[in-house]
C-alpha cells in the first residue's frame, strides 16, 4: 500500500502506552514520517521513552506533556498535524465502575475535544482505537468506548467539505500488552502460583501487537470516513493459554467478574446489514449513510455485506489456535521482552 505517513506530521496520544511504543517504533523505522508527536500526561513515561535506547536522539520525534481532556491544549498540539491515532482511554474496568466521571471525563469529553481539535486545525485524518468492550456494553468502560465510537463516526457530519475524515479501528486482547492475560500469568508461574480462570470455556480473540499497529497503519489507505474497521483474528481458549504455558500448570476457576463476557463480540448481529467483508477484516459502515435510498442501492452494488444475523465473536469464529500455535505467540511474545 501507499505510505502516506512519509513526510507528514503524525500525532499520537496515549503514546506511551503499549501501542504508543509500538506504533511509534514501527513508523519511525519504516514509514519516515516528518515528525511523530508523542502526546500524554505522564512526563515519567515519556521521560523513560525519550531515554530508551530506540528513541533516543530520534530527530523527528517530540514528546508533548498535555490530557485530552484539556480542549486548548490539544488546539496546540495539532498545529501542523496531518494524522491523528487516538489511543489514550482509562481502560480499566473496576476502576471505571468506581469512578465513573473520570472515565466519562477521558474517553467521552476526550474524543469530542480530539474531533473539535482535529477540525479546527485541519488535520486530514483521525483513527480512534476502539474495543471489543463497545459492542454490546455491559460494563462503564464500554459504553464510554461506544459513544466514542458514535461521536467519531458522527464526526464526519461535521467536518462538512473539510478535507476531514475519522474512522475506527476495533479488535480484542493484544498479547502482551500492559494489562493483559499473558503477563500477568507469566508472573504468577515465576512465583509458582496458581492460575486463575473465570470460566473453563472462556474464549477471546487474539492478536499480536505488531499485528494490531500495522492494521492501524494500513487503515489509513483505507479509510473514507465513518466506518469500524475489524481485522480477521484467531481465537484462543483461555484455559488453552494456560495449559500452553506449563504442562503442570495449576487452575482454580473463580468465576466471571462483573463487567466480564465469556466471550467476545467485535461485530454485533444487528450490525450486520451494515457489514462488508473483506479477505483479512471486515468493515461497519456507518447507520447514516442508510438514510438514503440511492446511497443504500449503491453500496449494495458495490459491496458484499455478511449474511443477514451474522456476528463475529470468539466463540463461534473459525479460526482458533491450538495449544501448539498458542506457544508460538507466546515465545514471539516472551523473545519481545
Amino acid at each position: 500500500m501507499k505510505n502516506l505517513i512519509k513526510n507528514k506530521n503524525i500525532l499520537i496520544t496515549g503514546g506511551t502506552g503499549s501501542f504508543g511504543k509500538a506504533f511509534s517504533k514501527l513508523i519511525l523505522s519504516k514509514y519516515y514520517p516528518k515528525k511523530l508527536i508523542v502526546f500524554s500526561r505522564d512526563e515519567l513515561k515519556q521521560s523513560e521513552m525519550a531515554e530508551s535506547n530506540f528513541f533516543k536522539n530520534k530527530k523527528n520525534l517530540r514528546f508533548f506533556i498535555g490530557d485530552v481532556r484539556d480542549l486548548q491544549r490539544l488546539k496546540i498540539a495539532l498545529r501542523e498535524v496531518d494524522y491523528v491515532i487516538h489511543a489514550a482511554a482509562l481502560k480499566q474496568v473496576p476502576s471505571a465502575e468506581y469512578n465513573p466521571i473520570e472515565c466519562i471525563k477521558t474517553n467521552i469529553i476526550g474524543a469530542e475535544n480530539i474531533i473539535n481539535a482535529s477540525l479546527e486545525t485541519g488535520v486530514k485524518k483521525i483513527i480512534a482505537l476502539s474495543t471489543d468492550k463497545a459492542v454490546n456494553p455491559i460494563n462503564l468502560y464500554g459504553a464510554t468506548k461506544l459513544s466514542s465510537d458514535k461521536l467519531f463516526q458522527a464526526a464526519n457530519n461535521l467536518a462538512g467539505n473539510l478535507d476531514c475524515q475519522f474512522s475506527v479501528v476495533r479488535y480484542g486482547n493484544v498479547i502482551g500488552s500492559r494489562g493483559s492475560v499473558l503477563p500477568l500469568f507469566l508472573k504468577l508461574l515465576q512465583n509458582k502460583k496458581t492460575l486463575p480462570i473465570t470460566h473453563k470455556d472462556m474464549t477471546r480473540f487474539w492478536i499480536r501487537l505488531e499485528d494490531g499497529v500495522n492494521f492501524v497503519i494500513n487503515t489509513l489507505n483505507l479509510m473514507e470516513g465513518g466506518e469500524i474497521f475489524v481485522p480477521k483474528m484467531p481465537t484462543i481458549k483461555i484455559i488453552d493459554l494456560a495449559n500452553s504455558l506449563s504442562k503442570n500448570v495449576k487452575i482454580k476457576f473463580t468465576g466471571i467478574r462483573p463487567g466480564e463476557k465469556l466471550h467476545e463480540v467485535l461485530v454485533p448481529a444487528d450490525l450486520s446489514s451494515q457489514t462488508v467483508e473483506y479477505k483479512t477484516y471486515f468493515k461497519i459502515l456507518p447507520s447514516f449513510f442508510f438514510q438514503n435510498i440511492e446511497k443504500i442501492r449503491y453500496i449494495k452494488k458495490k459491496f458484499s455485506f455478511v449474511k443477514e444475523g451474522f456476528e463475529y465473536n470468539s466463540k463461534n469464529n473459525s479460526h482458533y489456535l491450538n495449544i501448539n500455535d498458542i506457544k508460538k505467540l507466546n515465545k514471539h511474545y516472551i523473545d519481545s521482552i
